[in-house]
């Protein structure tokens, strides 16, 4: 009898190592999770919310991807999509409880997509949130040879009448930073260009290795441990778009956020950046500049707030709230000088 001329693992689809990935994800997983390898996840609705709002966030690692790839280095890729996900969430004061994961790979590469996996157990696990499900795509043709993109998708609650919106946000509130944990996944289409065009090696770099693939800092058990004690009345994850974009998006009308970039504490690498000739609003635009995360304050909870945050990311004023039109005033410039 003739073998089969024509089938999906010839077309270069290989179920069976499909399977035996998802086998791995159950394994590494939460134990209290049966859902994994299911049609769909099925997950208690918390109890302890008397008005449950559901919120959601989507996102993705952009072109981070290409220097994991690079580097053969895939272990902290994973955290920094549950971060871009779960980050989002807390600016209006959910906490975070389910996340899912969609690959998409030419061929399926078990070490690599364990190594990604791990990743994203981690960072649910610093998010306290659970992994209970996703996809993983073999897709020949449309990617090339070892290439992939990953998404994450993340869902968490908050209750009706402790959602963080603009209405508590007053003038003389102070604007703290916290810092970024470095580039975080936004902006790396500019650095990557910069790395071509200046023909720099940075798989040879101790510097560059250490700081591009330098995981999102994720700030879900901070930002949740003050929301509880109600001492913030906002904040902005800063991501795609700056300081500025993001800031905007929670100041309400009359208002100003009164940003003074002389304030804020910028990291080495973001000198580097600097360096290769990018003007400070292209700066400013595109990356985060070693502010991960903004929070809107009163001033006598300051001394509080610090308590909450570890020596590496103590928060620290860099504006304040004014009446005006404009939802956004930065003034002075960055000290582009290479602080930790």
């Amino acid at each position: 009898m003739k073998k089969n001329k024509f089938t999906y693992e010839k077309s270069g689809v290989n179920i069976t190592a499909a399977d035996n990935f998802v086998k791995f994800i159950s394994k590494i997983s939460s134990k209290n999770n049966k859902n994994i390898g299911g049609f769909g996840s099925i997950s208690n609705i918390p109890q302890n919310y008397k008005k449950p709002k559901i919120v959601a966030s989507t996102d993705g690692v952009g072109t981070k991807i290409e220097i994991a790839n690079a580097l053969k280095k895939f272990d902290t890729i994973g955290i920094d999509l549950v971060a871009m996900c779960v980050n989002d969430l807390i600016v209006q004061g959910a906490k975070p409880l389910l996340f899912l994961d969609y690959i998409s790979i030419n061929k399926i590469d078990l070490k690599k997509l364990k190594s990604i996996i791990k990743g994203i157990v981690k960072g649910c696990k610093i998010s306290n949130c659970e992994l209970v499900g996703g996809e993983t795509a073999e897709m020949p043709g449309t990617y090339e040879k070892g290439k992939f993109d990953i998404a994450g998708f993340s869902i968490g609650v908050v209750d009706q009448s402790k959602i963080l919106n603009k209405k508590k946000i007053k003038k003389n509130n102070l604007i703290l930073a916290i810092p970024s944990s470095g580039v975080h996944s936004n902006g790396y289409s500019l650095i990557r260009y910069i790395l071509s065009k200046k023909k720099i090696n940075f798989t040879k770099n101790k510097f560059l290795k250490n700081e591009l693939l330098k995981p999102t800092k994720i700030y879900v058990k901070e930002i949740l441990g003050l929301h509880k004690k109600n001492l913030i009345n906002g904040c902005a994850n800063i991501t795609g778009g700056g300081l500025e974009d993001n800031v905007k998006r929670i100041i309400p009308n009359g208002l100003t956020a009164n940003i003074h970039l002389n304030k804020i504490k910028t990291k080495k690498i973001f000198n580097w950046i600097k360096k290769n000739k990018i003007n400070d609003k292209e700066m400013l635009k595109t990356f985060n500049c070693g502010v991960g995360f903004c929070i809107i304050v009163e001033q006598k909870n300051l001394n509080k707030i610090k308590k909450f945050f570890n020596n590496d990311y103590k928060p620290y004023i860099i504006g304040e709230i004014i009446s005006g039109k404009n939802k956004v005033k930065l003034n002075e410039k960055i000290n582009w000088v290479e602080k930790n």
